[in-house]
């Protein structure tokens, strides 16, 4: 079965929208662990604008699956992940101003880079994995760097389902081909959602992880977290 991570961003920007604790993250998050999920996925951005960084050290304490932290690899990140020590970094190149994450690594362009970052996690025994866009270069400059995991930008399969084209899966499914051979783990994210993500998950083979925050939670307002949770394992079994 893929393992499903929920990310919780967007409960932080709905509690940060009026100030004070409601909704409390943390309880949610360990709502969401209770409802099925098997992790939690925070992406700290610079200025905190929706989660915090306090807020990665506060789920470090209760999270009982996974806590996997997204981010651009400066120095203040760094820093946070070397404290908190979660199960999984995952890097992901973002400007300062990005709204959301928008492309994957240059594997080829950044490899020393990458490859000195992931070591000093890899030294302390957090997994790592680097956010790609399905180009199998950037998987192969991938594995250069020493990384544990890819997740697979999927923004383009997406959008590419919503058009009823699905062809759209096919970049997607040589990337991860080539990632299988040469042994690197393989997460996906971005704009998966109910509609999409089962025929993502038939068609990518050894999909380890799946890490889904915007299309959940906003399912969830009409649907309920408990049952949106569950329909999304049902998918991915």
């Amino acid at each position: 079965m893929t393992k499903l991570s929920v990310n919780v961003n967007k409960i932080a920007t709905l509690r940060n929208s009026r100030g004070g604790n409601v909704p409390n993250l943390v309880k949610v998050a360990q709502d969401i662990e209770a409802f099925g999920a098997q992790g939690i996925t925070i992406h700290p951005r610079p200025d905190e604008r929706h989660i915090r960084y306090q807020d990665a050290r506060d789920l470090k304490k209760i999270v009982q699956t996974e806590l996997n932290i997204e981010g651009n690899p400066i120095d203040k990140f760094i820093s946070l992940v070397l404290e908190v020590m979660p199960t999984q970094v995952t890097l992901v190149p973002d400007d300062i101003n990005a709204i959301t994450s928008n492309a994957g690594w240059d594997t080829v362009r950044h490899s020393d880079f990458l490859e000195e970052t992931i070591k000093i996690f890899k030294d302390k025994g957090i997994r790592t994995s680097i956010f790609v866009n399905p180009d199998i270069k950037m998987v192969e400059g991938a594995f250069k760097t020493g990384t544990d995991r890819i997740e697979l930008y999927t923004e383009s399969y997406a959008q590419n389902y919503e058009n009823g084209n699905l062809g759209g899966i096919l970049p997607f499914v040589e990337a991860a081909k080539r990632a299988t051979e040469l042994g690197i783990g393989i997460n996906a994210g971005h704009d998966l959602s109910l509609d999409n993500i089962r025929y993502f998950k038939e068609q990518i083979p050894n999909l380890l992880e799946v890490s889904i925050g915007h299309a959940l939670i906003a399912e969830a307002i009409y649907l309920g977290l408990d049952n949106v949770i569950n329909m999304y394992l049902k998918k991915l079994i």
